[in-house]
C-alpha cells in the first residue's frame, strides 16, 4: 500500500505537489469513492481515477484479456446488487482489472479488461471512432427495410449518432435474422435501442469484434491474454 500522491507522481501523472490538490478537489476516486489526503491504495488490485479516468499500470504490469462475456452476467467490477459480474469468471487473473466499456446483462460477446487507462481511454472516447462488430438475432415485419433504416440517421436522447453500417447475413430456419451491426460510438444500449427505433425485436445480440480484434473460437466464459501483436494494436490506436 502506497499513498496516492506517490502512486500518482510515480505514474507520471502530476507532481505530489499537484497530486495533493487534485485529491484535495476530489477528482481522484479509489474504487470508486472519493480519495482523501493521506490515503493509501493499491495499485495492483484497486481501480484509481483521476477526473474518471483509470490510471495506467507501469508498462511491464500492464495486463490484457480478452473474456467472451456470457449472459446473465453484468460488466462492472462489483455490483451493490449482488449479481454476477464479469470479474466471477476471471477468479485471480482478474485483479487490479476493470471492463472496458459495457456489455449490458442480457448481451454476450467480446469484452476486453485490462489495467491500462489509456488503451481504456482510447477504445471508449467516441473520438477515436473504434468500430465495434455486433451480430443481432431479430425478428421484424420488413428486414431488408429496417436494416437500411439501421444505418440511416437516428437520434438518441435527443443526439443523433454516428452512422452505423448494417446489414443482413442471414435468415435462420426460425424465421429469424441476423444482421452484422458496426458502430463507433458506445451509448448505453446502442445497438439495441437501434433496432428498437427500427421496429425490431431483438432476440440474442453478441459483439464479435473490437477494431482489429476478434472473438474468434473463444466460447462463452472462457478468456485468454491478448497475443503481442494485439497490445501492439491497443496501444498503437
Amino acid at each position: 500500500m502506497e499513498r496516492l500522491q506517490k502512486i500518482l507522481s510515480a505514474r507520471g501523472i502530476t507532481s505530489r505537489r499537484e497530486a495533493e490538490r487534485l485529491i484535495s478537489d476530489g477528482r481522484v476516486t479509489v474504487d470508486g469513492h472519493p480519495a482523501e489526503l493521506g490515503q493509501r491504495a493499491d495499485p495492483e488490485t484497486q481501480i484509481i481515477c483521476v477526473d474518471g479516468k483509470p490510471i495506467a499500470a507501469d508498462l511491464e504490469k500492464r495486463v490484457y484479456i480478452m473474456l467472451n462475456k456470457p449472459r446473465g452476467y453484468v460488466t462492472t467490477v462489483r455490483d451493490e446488487r449482488g449479481r454476477k459480474t464479469v470479474m466471477n469468471l476471471l477468479g485471480d487473473a482478474g485483479a487490479g482489472l476493470w471492463p472496458v466499456g459495457r456489455l449490458d446483462y442480457l448481451s454476450q460477446g467480446l469484452l476486453l479488461l485490462t489495467n491500462d487507462g489509456e488503451v481504456t481511454q482510447r477504445l471508449t472516447h467516441p473520438s477515436f471512432e473504434v468500430e465495434k462488430v455486433y451480430q443481432v438475432w431479430v425478428r421484424g415485419e420488413d428486414i431488408p427495410r429496417q436494416t437500411e433504416q439501421m444505418a440511416g440517421e437516428l437520434v438518441l436522447d435527443g443526439v443523433p449518432i454516428n452512422p452505423a453500417k448494417a446489414q443482413l447475413l442471414r435468415t435462420e430456419p426460425s424465421g429469424e435474422s441476423v444482421l452484422e451491426v458496426r458502430i463507433t460510438e458506445g451509448r448505453n444500449r446502442q445497438v439495441r435501442r437501434m433496432c428498437t427505433l427500427c421496429g425490431l425485436e431483438v432476440l440474442q445480440l453478441m459483439r464479435v469484434g473490437e477494431g482489429a480484434l476478434t472473438l474468434g473460437e473463444l466460447k462463452p466464459e472462457e478468456w485468454r491474454h491478448l497475443t503481442e501483436a494485439e497490445i501492439t494494436y491497443l496501444q498503437g490506436i
